[in-house]
């Protein structure tokens, strides 16, 4: 058995950026235009009118002040409203490829690592654009590393169980180092006709470098003590997209095809589970919840984050004890847990401890213990 640890790190951030007050000004134009255009009927009780968004209702909820996406125009396209990404020809490489390589480019860098040191591949995401062939085995050819690839997704909660499965590898001696990518185009998947949702998501991609303890020579390594995963299986956050909608022509422009959440429940159910969990897993540990310096959790709402570090604290945590990224990046799905551990890890001293922790749709939670060594 080997001891594991995260040696490299990496992220890609999408070009072009849409604030929030872009982003209520295009839906509020859309709403304008539909109870125009269905006067009669919302005035004969035969449809709802809309209402509009606000940049404070959004910031209330939220705390999302901005996010990146892959495309802006056709987003704020009032006629769209909907990423802009033509198809591309089966020759190249995908979008969701280009991402990985990009956040993979960086994350060997940092762990002083290259191509030819890695035996598998792991793309971990909620939104994979493609059942096969794997993007996961298209990464792996784009970077020309040999040995094994294969995608998983556990929504939200696929990071935290990539690191697991990457780290079982290494710890049973299956492989010397393993690549966990993480390309989310959250935008794909958002009704931006929805308010109570349509700022929720952005788009980026992270990168871990999962490897043995003896053979690594980065700077700054991240030893894994211990992971923890659970599901509890629940409606409250679904997308029903896929291949069998062809089968019922039906409800194929329905949106339960897109993300849909019931946000209230969601938010009583899911943040008792997780500070339980993480509380049990460093007990399992022999961690006291004062020995942890740093929480990097799963980046979906400033108000969840903020209540779990509470109970597992008893008290508010200070800003750098639970870093936000969600203001500037929004929900990256499985990416935003990485992407705090990425950009908030480099200040801690050697013999600190951390947990990275992802939750969502499942339920899903993943827990990951680490000491920088």
């Amino acid at each position: 058995m080997h001891r594991v640890v995260i040696s490299g790190t990496g992220l890609y951030t999408p070009p072009n950026s849409i604030s929030n007050e872009e982003l209520v000004g295009s839906f509020n134009a859309f709403v304008t235009k539909f109870n125009e255009e269905n006067a009669e009927a919302i005035s004969r009780g035969e449809v709802e009118a809309l209402s509009p968004s606000s940049t404070e209702f959004i910031q209330k909820a939220s705390g999302i002040k901005s996010r990146y996406v892959m495309n802006k125009s056709g987003i704020l396209d009032v006629d769209r409203m909907k990423p802009d990404i033509p198809e591309r020809n089966n020759d190249e490489w995908s979008i969701l490829c280009e991402m990985s390589v990009k956040a993979a480019t960086e994350a060997l860098e940092r762990a002083g690592r290259t191509a030819a040191d890695i035996d598998g591949v792991i793309v971990a995401c909620s939104n994979l654009q493609r059942p096969y062939p794997a993007i996961a085995v298209e990464v792996q050819e784009a970077l020309g590393i040999e040995g094994f690839g294969f995608d998983m997704n556990v929504a939200c909660s696929s990071a935290t169980f990539g690191i697991q499965t990457a780290a079982n590898s290494v710890q049973l001696g299956q492989a010397r180092a393993i690549l966990m990518v993480n390309p989310e185009i959250c935008t794909g998947h958002m009704n931006f006709r929805d308010r109570d949702s349509h700022f929720i998501f952005g788009d980026a991609c992270t990168a871990v470098i999962v490897e043995r303890a003896d053979q690594a020579v980065s700077k700054n390594q991240f030893e894994v003590l211990g992971t923890k995963l659970l599901t509890k299986f629940s409606n409250a956050i679904r997308n029903n997209f896929g291949f069998l909608n062809r089968a019922d022509e039906s409800g194929q422009d329905l949106p339960d095809k897109l993300f849909i959440q019931q946000g209230r429940k969601v938010f009583k159910e899911v943040c008792p589970m997780v500070a339980d969990l993480i509380g049990k897993h460093l007990q399992e540990t022999d961690l006291p919840v004062t020995d942890v310096k740093r929480f990097w959790l799963h980046q979906a709402n400033l108000n969840m984050n903020m209540l779990i570090a509470r109970k597992l604290l008893g008290r508010d945590p200070e800003e750098h004890e639970a870093p936000v990224v969600l203001d500037e990046y929004a929900n990256t799905s499985s990416a935003g847990s990485i992407i705090a551990f990425h950009k908030h890890q480099d200040d801690l001293p050697a013999g600190s401890h951390g947990v990275i922790c992802s939750f969502g749709a499942g339920y899903s939670i993943g827990c990951v213990i680490l000491r920088k060594l």
